[in-house]
């Protein structure tokens, strides 16, 4: 396991962890608003097993720089996922994986980059833009009623936002404490004025879903509270070669839900690849 930075087109230095084989496709692993490249849990160790896998901190979390401003800015999320890729010295077929906010990143990339070092995106409880009035990008009830607190600089009020989400992330089992803390955590490390840039926001990525060239998965929880369903239901109806997994009664973290079974998933639409 390797912790390693790039500098990004803006200056913003981007940590990320890579693990796995050297000589094995790139999984690289986007996460979501408020998460860090430590979420993944068990889900990211036994993809490592058969993977080049490439967390990532996103911009403005995790160890990952947090510039003041440019996070409406579609070109610099996109320039992030490139510096991460010109790092590994990566040309060609990787696997993207966006969890979450995460999809909005990927697809902001392949906007810009073009499709050329990618053979395969992978959503997971994502969505692909983000605004009001933009398709598939409403936000599910716990994220509503968790807004406007998780942006507070008030702890307290912090933590009673993050509290609306529940067991979004882990899905209902009693077992899952350790990642559902560890995800809590990580969240409210995240500075509040990062989590609240990142919905002053607006990018309608429809066009360059219609216009992919390359398999798309879409995997999602069909009692996702925080991404609705129909956010993974526009994807999948929008985007030309596409492959779904719905999980009934399945929430927002379906790889803390059901490690193996998502690790599963993704090695067999990996595994289909060109």
């Amino acid at each position: 396991m390797a912790i390693r930075e790039v500098v990004s087109a803006d200056g913003t230095t981007i940590v990320y962890r890579a693990e796995g084989p050297d000589d094995a496709r790139p999984l690289v692993l986007l996460h979501g608003w408020a998460g860090n490249l430590r979420c993944w849990g068990r889900a990211g160790d036994l993809l490592a097993q058969r993977y080049r896998v490439i967390a990532v901190d996103l911009r403005g979390h995790g160890y990952s720089g947090a510039p003041e401003s440019g996070y409406d800015n579609p070109k610099n999320w996109a320039a992030d996922v490139a510096a991460v890729l010109a790092g590994e010295g990566i040309e060609r077929d990787a696997v993207l994986l966006g969890w979450s906010y995460g999809g909005i990143v990927q697809t902001d990339y392949v906007a810009t980059y073009g499709t050329g070092a990618v053979a395969g995106l992978i959503y997971t409880g994502s969505l692909a833009g983000i605004g009001r009035g933009v398709p598939g990008a409403e936000p599910g009830p716990a994220m509503q009623k968790a807004i406007p607190d998780v942006f507070e600089d008030s702890a307290g009020r912090a933590m009673r936002g993050f509290a609306a989400f529940g067991n979004a992330n882990t899905g209902p089992g009693r077992d899952k404490g350790e990642d559902a803390q560890r995800l809590f955590g990580g969240s409210l490390a995240t500075l509040p004025r990062v989590r609240k840039a990142l919905f002053y926001r607006t990018t309608d990525n429809t066009d360059t879903l219609r216009t992919l060239d390359i398999p798309v998965f879409v995997m999602h929880g069909t009692a996702d509270p925080v991404v609705p369903i129909e956010s993974g239901r526009y994807i999948a109806e929008t985007a030309p070669h596409v492959r779904t997994s719905y999980w009934d009664d399945a929430q927002h973290g379906l790889f803390v839900e059901d490690p193996e079974r998502f690790a599963a998933e993704v090695t067999e639409f990996v595994e289909g690849l060109a």
